[in-house]
């Protein structure tokens, strides 16, 4: 029968792993800062407490401005791709550090008492007794950086967003971080990819109230409103920056029924040499097939209107400071709106 001392330093360990490391100066130095690095206040907790995550520092602007609202999100049409859930990144100096693991102690739960010491007793093996840190590199100072993970704000549900799961770790100034998920410019590059504002695709319809069965409904896009967009990730202090570029190239109709027939017969409509897509309705067009359109072939009834989806491709580039770029997989964004079809075989428009 285990013992009551044994059973209890059972609990501590499992409360050690279950709590998150900074715990203590989230609550008691939130928004101090004792070096150049992250505020102490804004380290947490990982999902499951087994490491230190930070609020991210890298910081975007759209198209060269600041921004704090999108209308849109891409998605990749490369199911199996998705932008970044997480990466490490310059948050503690040594200073930081030794304020994390000091503000352990003294710290208590009720029923465990001392296992603020215990917890930082395990913390100094690590940072202070040169396992694999002596002192908390203190004698760095100014030297390089304890590199921590951070989370992408728009995946932090995702389950990859576990995947950076090691403690904070020493990077010398100017030496590249021998860990595949540090951030780096591509790395900027893919999150920048989930920061691009993508307008909403509501496309131009003739005839806008409704439809008529075996008469082509004319669809395009404003060249105005779908252009390129830009948006330029950087990590303040660190140098590295990327700008990654969305442009439209197509619009995809889906009429929400197999009784159609879309124009061209593909359903993708290409993007015209001025940055239009498709070709406004003009009088005296009602017989001619649309660039880009859909005829539906039977009327609406009684389950309601059809819902037809538009949905642009957009080809993304990216390119950064240091030279480096490439392409990222096609973002696709979509809205979908309700048509009605009436059963009139001909109208004056």
């Amino acid at each position: 029968m285990p013992t009551v001392t044994s059973t209890r330093m059972r609990v501590q360990i499992a409360i050690l792993l279950a709590l998150p490391l900074a715990l203590v100066p989230t609550m008691a130095q939130a928004g101090s800062k004792t070096g150049d690095g992250a505020s102490l206040g804004d380290a947490k907790g990982g999902r499951k407490g087994q490491n230190i995550t930070v609020q991210t520092k890298v910081r975007t602007t759209v198209d060269g401005a600041s921004h704090t609202a999108k209308t849109g999100s891409l998605s990749s049409a490369d199911g199996n791709w998705t932008p970044p859930a997480c990466w490490y990144e310059p948050a503690f100096s040594p200073k930081e550090i030794q304020a994390t693991v000091k503000a352990w102690r003294g710290f208590d739960i009720s029923l465990l008492d001392g296992i603020g010491d215990f917890i930082g007793d395990a913390l100094d093996t690590r940072y202070k007794d040169g396992h694999p840190y002596k002192n908390y590199n203190l004698d760095k100072q100014g030297e390089g950086m304890f590199w921590a993970a951070a989370v992408n704000p728009n995946r932090k549900d995702d389950p990859e967003a576990n995947s950076c799961d090691k403690p904070p770790f020493w990077v010398d100034e100017g030496e590249p971080p021998k860990e595949p998920l540090a951030v780096s410019p591509q790395v900027l590059a893919e999150y920048a990819y989930d920061e691009l504002p993508v307008p909403d695709t509501e496309i131009e319809m003739a005839p806008t109230d409704k439809s008529t069965v075996n008469l082509p409904t004319w669809i395009w896009l404003d060249k105005a409103k779908f252009k390129k967009r830009s948006v330029t990730a950087s990590l303040p202090g660190t140098g590295l920056s990327a700008t990654t570029t969305a442009e439209p190239v197509s619009l995809h109709i889906e009429p929400g029924t197999a009784d159609a027939q879309t124009y061209p017969s593909s359903g993708e409509c290409a993007i015209n040499a001025d940055g239009s897509i498709g070709e406004p309705y003009a009088k005296g067009k009602a017989d001619q097939t649309p660039p880009c359109g859909v005829s539906y072939l039977r009327a609406t009834g009684d389950d309601g209107p059809f819902p037809l989806r538009a949905t642009v491709t957009w080809k993304i580039s990216w390119t950064s400071t240091n030279g480096q770029g490439g392409d990222l997989p096609d973002g696709t964004f979509g809205t979908t709106q309700d048509v009605t079809v009436r059963e009139i075989q001909s109208v004056n428009r």
